[in-house]
């Protein structure tokens, strides 16, 4: 009889050992790193124009990737904007991007080159399109800007795919119902200041860097854009979809806004690449964007708003396989 119950206790204790051994390896899955090794190489990041979220992310980016990834060079490269960065994805001219999810669905609408390889990593925060006048102008709606000079954003940007929109939904001709000028966030403060814009667009993260700087020593004001040039604007088609009727918060420039909301429209920003991009590179990345969150949120503050129940969403493009991989394992 003893013998019957040491091999049962036996028996027990393998059957108990072997569950903790189970437990402590899945322990360790989870708190160590994707895979044994970081990966290494090169990757081109394509970011947008200075003073702009687009490039001041990519940079707080580019330091949380060297910390989880020390043997992988990110090179950083400025762009227009959308367009161009889901072009330059597209074609293999870069690696990875931010780029607003209407200009990705206009390019892959328009059957442009490689827009069949293109894949989301993660829903990253909203753009705001911002209407930039001089405090004392007369300009109080989108319409008065008939024959304004107005900055519309640089060829291939974001802004420019926008602000024509915009334009039209309000009855304007972008290229004959006003003087338009292809001027940026890094050039558009500067000529509003020396009085060679009547107004200016902008569509970018909340607070931008730009309008930060202009704001502390240039009076200026928004000009909202209602909710009816949102309708019109989804008429165009299913390249509009994305746009959404919103109000600016008042702690966004809150010296400039002085307590009050600004009616205006939203769309989402996406990070994404390429299918053929390597799946244990896209997960890596993907888990560095998530977790750095708040460290970049602080500098960045849209970036605050990266969230993992949302990041999943990103629309035009399916996942890639990398990042579904991430998201799966960190599904509770």
């Amino acid at each position: 009889m003893f013998k019957v119950f040491s091999r049962i206790s036996r028996r027990r204790a393998l059957t108990g050992a072997a569950a903790g051994f189970v437990v402590f390896g899945l322990l360790l899955w989870w708190l160590l790193p994707l895979g044994d090794e970081p990966p290494t190489g090169t990757i081109t990041f394509s970011t947008g124009t200075p003073l702009g979220v687009y490039q001041e992310y990519g940079k707080l980016l580019q330091a949380e990737l060297d910390k989880d990834m020390p043997g992988l060079k990110v090179k950083l490269v400025n762009s227009a904007g959308s367009q161009e960065n889901v072009a330059r994805v597209a074609t293999g001219h870069a690696d990875f991007t931010i780029a607003a999810a209407d200009a990705v669905e206009t390019y892959e609408a328009d059957g442009k080159p490689g827009a069949a390889g293109l894949r989301g990593i993660a829903r990253l925060y909203d753009d705001y399109v911002q209407l930039i006048v001089p405090r004392d102008s007369d300009i109080n709606s989108v319409a008065d800007l008939r024959n304004k000079r107005v900055a519309i954003g640089p060829d291939r940007s974001g802004v420019r795919l926008i602000a024509n929109r915009v334009l039209t939904a309000a009855g304007i001709d972008p290229e004959k119902g006003v003087k338009p000028v292809a001027a940026g966030i890094d050039t558009g403060p500067d000529l509003l200041k020396k009085g060679k814009l009547d107004a200016f667009f902008w569509s970018g993260g909340l607070p931008t860097d730009g309008l930060k700087d202009l704001a502390a020593h240039y009076a200026f004001r928004f000009v909202p854009i209602e909710a009816g040039l949102v309708a019109k604007m989804h008429e165009e088609g299913d390249t509009t979809r994305y746009y959404r009727a919103t109000n600016m918060p008042e702690s966004a420039y809150p010296d400039i806004q002085r307590g009050s909301t600004v009616p205006t429209i939203a769309v989402s920003n996406l990070l994404m690449t390429r299918k053929d991009l390597n799946p244990r590179l896209t997960e890596w990345i993907t888990k560095t964007v998530i977790k750095s969150r708040d460290g970049i949120g602080a500098h960045v503050h849209s970036a605050q708003l990266v969230d993992l129940r949302t990041a999943i969403y990103t629309d035009p493009l399916v996942l890639h396989e990398g990042a579904r991989r991430y998201y799966r394992s960190v599904k509770p």
